[in-house]
């Protein structure tokens, strides 16, 4: 059950803040996927942030969940410390967009984001997942129906940080095992997402870290960035596609000095309205 956003905000300051967020009922599925991986003790090492563990925490209302997934053996592992592709930008990307959602909402937010595997009995209790580098996922038919029956339930993905025809493509051969009957299309510049609390009517692209060092915003051939989704029978965007553009640099390095601190607070307010989005509709 979805709320009605009016009852999602009141007054703060100079903005406003959201309500608690509705979990998913779930069943949960029977038998695990051999060749899933498995979120039991996996962590991350990080210069900033040290050995850090995702593992749920329940007594939050609210707690930034990363989707674990299969990788495509054509693309090269992960950013570094040999991680997979999943772990980019974590775990300072939820750390520092969890700040800014305690601040920024009502939500009693876990101050450490967590990772989930599709085959997870606790899957349904995060109604927002984020993916990240989906360019070079490879979903197996069982986790794309599980994913499919995540959508089709009231769950929202967030996918972010793919660049280019080549890691579109990537994309698409995933997804089409979980959506074969429905379109990605643009997402229209009057749709409530970019509308939902803060006027998104300027989308500039939002850059990694290297590019901005390199003093472009755009990565391979993706030189324009794309805002698109799939959408189900209720017209509710359940896919929310950043396509050449890098959210999660932006979350990550919003106290970095090198980052345009203008880039990080557009990343922050799509983060808000799509947490508000997903919360209502």
């Amino acid at each position: 059950m979805k709320l009605p956003l009016r009852s999602l905000l009141r007054p703060f300051a100079a903005g406003l803040m959201c309500a608690v967020w509705p979990l998913l009922a779930a069943s949960s599925m029977q038998g695990a996927q051999d060749d899933a991986p498995s979120v039991q003790g996996r962590w991350v090492v990080t210069n900033e942030h040290g050995e850090v563990l995702y593992k749920d925490q329940p007594k939050f209302e609210f707690q930034f969940a990363r989707l674990i997934y299969s990788e495509n053996p054509s693309f090269s592992r992960g950013w570094r410390f040999g991680a997979q592709r999943w772990t980019t930008d974590s775990p300072a990307a939820e750390i520092h967009l969890s700040q800014g959602i305690r601040r920024l909402t009502r939500l009693f937010t876990a101050p450490e984001g967590t990772a989930v595997a599709l085959e997870d009995e606790n899957l349904f209790d995060h109604p927002v997942i984020y993916a990240v580098e989906v360019g070079g996922w490879d979903l197996s038919q069982k986790e794309a129906a599980r994913l499919r029956e995540y959508l089709d339930r009231g769950g929202t993905l967030i996918v972010d940080d793919f660049h280019g025809s080549y890691e579109w493509a990537g994309f698409m051969e995933s997804l089409s095992r979980v959506f074969p009957d429905r379109p990605v299309i643009d997402i229209p510049d009057d749709d409530p997402i970019f509308h939902v609390l803060y006027d998104l009517n300027d989308r500039p692209q939002i850059p990694g870290l290297g590019s901005v060092y390199r003093g472009v915003t755009y990565e391979q051939d993706g030189y324009r960035p794309h805002w698109r989704g799939v959408y189900d029978d209720s017209n509710r965007l359940a896919v929310i596609i950043n396509f050449n553009m890098d959210m999660g640099d932006a979350w990550e390095n919003a106290d970095n000095p090198d980052y345009p601190q203008p880039l990080t607070g557009i990343a922050y307010r799509f983060a808000i309205n799509y947490l508000l989005y997903a919360m209502s509709h």
